[in-house]
């Protein structure tokens, strides 16, 4: 897997995950806050399939 996953967007990732992981737990949300797995994931691993498919990379190019 290539990173496509730049550092601001790597960080929104996390904290969204986290945000929407946080609110199922405490029950503000239901269930479908664990859906935060995904965003979380793809920030810790700097890699998303979604941006794959549809040819986007927010890394910044090495020289």
């Amino acid at each position: 897997m290539k990173a496509n996953v730049g550092r601001l967007d790597k960080i929104l990732h996390i904290v969204i995950g986290v945000l929407l992981i946080a609110l199922a737990l405490t029950g503000v949300i239901g269930a479908w806050g664990y859906i935060g797995v995904i965003p979380l994931a793809t920030g810790v691993f700097n890699f998303c399939a979604l941006y794959t498919l549809l040819g986007i990379n927010t890394c910044k190019l090495k020289k």
